[in-house]
């Protein structure tokens, strides 16, 4: 198939683009309850502590003869145990094995032997451990080709592995591959009626919009705002900011009902209970520390039990003046999104399109329950989302319940609309390559068993792209003599894609550190008739529209909505929303 168009700026030959497949060639580090034998280099997740079992006992080898792990490790790897008393821990592999796919038994390790990986909260949270780890983890396009021409010149050098590629039939090309890229025009942000124009390296719009009133503001008549007496002056700093930024914005904002309570869930849960009715528009809950157990408490609560939209702030967040205002903006910003609010858009051109977006979340506290997140426009700006929550079986990514999500979404775009759309373009998230054929048989018929449900007469047209964030391919841009990160809106459909698909790759974001990660689309149903450039071109302007996030974002707006779906049900809900808030942002 033809790629390309014309409404896409052509880049100089002077800046051609280079891709090569990524290496990590630092340390991975894993989550901080896995552990990494010092014999073999693995990593195990510790699942269970045996304090029945120490170095002493023995177990059957392969062969059916007995020994000790004191002996085995003398053996096998000339360690030397030395606390002879110590429990064993226990990892219980995950992945099936033999030609019955059986689950081998659980592996035991010595503690001695192992060493704790990964990084704390605490070191998470230190701006200096996490600034220092970056020049390690996130390398600019310079340092990166240096690192990856050092790799592949080891190669080209060592005789042993070139035996070994030529046996496989492989080689490695000395030179990284160039070609030529496309860069889409930068879009105007549309907000009140007015057109912004932003500063296209840094790819947001935060200072063009501040002082600038919300495309659709909702005012703030009935709120409650709930707080510990020991943030008793966080509260009051934030409800004093709240009436600074927000007339700004268009939005009118009454007196908070405040409510004092103790520091325990319980509380919070017991004043949602007594203070929060139908009139509530939006609960503010202000939290001393970012304890999972009382957020989650609250989360579902509000989402499920008694459906309001919510606030969590962190008190400490409030603490530095230099920053309070800029807090308090986006907390305005959050909260006007979570009523119903619109805050910006950018031009469609397409008319009567519903744009779906679908992602996975796989929920650890069900036994890894599958959780489909799945949103759909409303509206002609793709300002306005509805969205529904798919319950699966373990470990299932294929979704089950698109039907029933498309007939509802379809039936809100309808009452929003007073008629059906014409085009239906799917961006679904989270499949690999080896699940696309699936997907195809799978998912796809869904949608066009649904839509012939709908009546003989309605035939819309349907797409549906894939949407991969892990990608290995990097893309530099030769500017001024020296690699660069390409600019937002970089668009790649030549040399690195598969001629059996009809794929692309989009740099939509900017980043300060490192080198920018391209996503990978491919269309892998499409009956619309449109051009590959304009399906890039929309997919471009989508990733304008998320709003939680006053920037261009990796992703179409769709895929990061479904996603912050998914991960508020599979992390902190465990059931589906109460459907009376289908049609707010409340999971933002």
């Amino acid at each position: 198939m033809a790629r390309g168009g014309t409404s896409a700026q052509q880049m100089p030959i002077s800046k051609t683009f280079e891709a090569t497949t990524s290496f990590n060639l630092t340390s991975t580090f894993r989550y901080k309850w896995a552990y990494c034998s010092l014999y073999n280099n693995k990593t195990y997740r510790i699942d269970d502590i045996d304090w029945q079992t120490n170095p002493r006992y023995t177990f059957k080898k392969a062969d059916g003869s007995e020994t000790s792990y004191v002996d085995y490790y003398k053996k096998q790897y000339n360690l030397e145990i030395t606390d002879l008393s110590q429990p064993a821990i226990v990892s219980q592999p995950k992945r099936k094995r033999g030609p019955e796919g059986s689950v081998p038994g659980p592996i035991i390790l010595i503690p001695e032997f192992c060493y704790l990986t990964g990084l704390t909260d605490k070191m998470r949270r230190d701006y200096t451990v996490m600034k220092d780890l970056s020049v390690h983890t996130r390398l600019s396009p310079e340092h990166r080709e240096k690192q990856v021409g050092k790799l592949i010149n080891y190669i080209q050098r060592d005789d042993n592995v070139q035996k070994e590629l030529r046996d496989w039939g492989l080689s490695f090309d000395a030179n990284l591959l160039t070609f030529t890229g496309r860069v889409a025009p930068q879009e105007k942000i549309h907000q009140a009626g007015k057109v912004l124009d932003y500063t296209p390296h840094t790819a947001d719009w935060t200072k063009e919009t501040r002082g600038l009133p919300l495309t659709s503001a909702k005012s703030l008549d009935n709120w409650l705002l709930i707080y510990t007496r020991r943030n008793y002056e966080a509260a009051n700093t934030l409800v004093q900011n709240l009436f600074k930024v927000t007339p700004s914005m268009g939005i009118k904002m009454n007196k908070a009902i405040m409510v004092e309570v103790e520091d325990r869930t319980e509380s919070y849960l017991r004043a949602l209970k007594q203070n929060v009715t139908s009139d509530t528009q939006m609960v503010v809950c202000l939290l001393s520390s970012d304890r999972k157990d009382k957020y989650d408490a609250i989360k579902k609560f509000l989402c499920t039990d008694c459906p309001t939209p919510s606030q969590c702030v962190l008190a400490r967040t409030l603490s530095k003046p230099q920053t309070v205002m800029t807090v308090a903006t986006k907390i305005a910003l959050q909260m006007n999104c979570k009523m119903g609010g619109e805050l910006w858009s950018v031009e469609i051109p397409l008319r009567q399109v519903m744009i779906v977006g679908i992602d996975c979340y796989h929920d650890n506290a069900a036994g890894k329950r599958s959780i489909a997140g799945f949103v759909a426009s409303l509206n002609a700006g793709m300002t306005r989302w509805f969205s529904r929550c798919v319950l699966q079986d373990r470990g299932q990514e294929i979704v089950d319940g698109l039907k029933v999500c498309l007939q509802a979404s379809l039936r809100a775009w309808f009452t929003h609309n007073n008629a059906m759309p014409a085009r239906i373009i799917v961006y679904r998230d989270g499949v690999g390559d080896g699940q696309l054929k699936t997907l195809v048989n799978y998912e796809v018929p869904q949608f066009l068993d649904c839509l012939k449900s709908v009546g003989h007469d309605y035939n819309p047209k349907l797409t549906v792209i894939v949407v991969k964030k892990r990608v290995n391919a990097r893309f530099f841009a030769h500017a001024g003599g020296r690699l660069q990160n390409p600019p937002p809106g970089t668009i790649i459909d030549v040399e690195v894609t598969r001629p059996e698909w009809y794929d692309f790759f989009i740099v939509s974001q900017s980043v300060r550190i490192g080198t920018v990660t391209p996503t990978h689309y491919n269309v892998v149903y499409d009956n619309s008739a449109l051009k590959p450039d304009h399906m890039q071109r929309l997919t471009y302007k989508l990733c304008h529209i998320y709003y939680n996030w006053q920037g261009i974002i990796r992703v179409p707006a769709p895929c990061q909505y479904a996603h912050k779906l998914a991960f508020l049900v599979g992390q902190s809900i465990h059931k589906e929303p109460n459907l009376t808030l289908a049609d707010r942002l409340y999971y933002l």
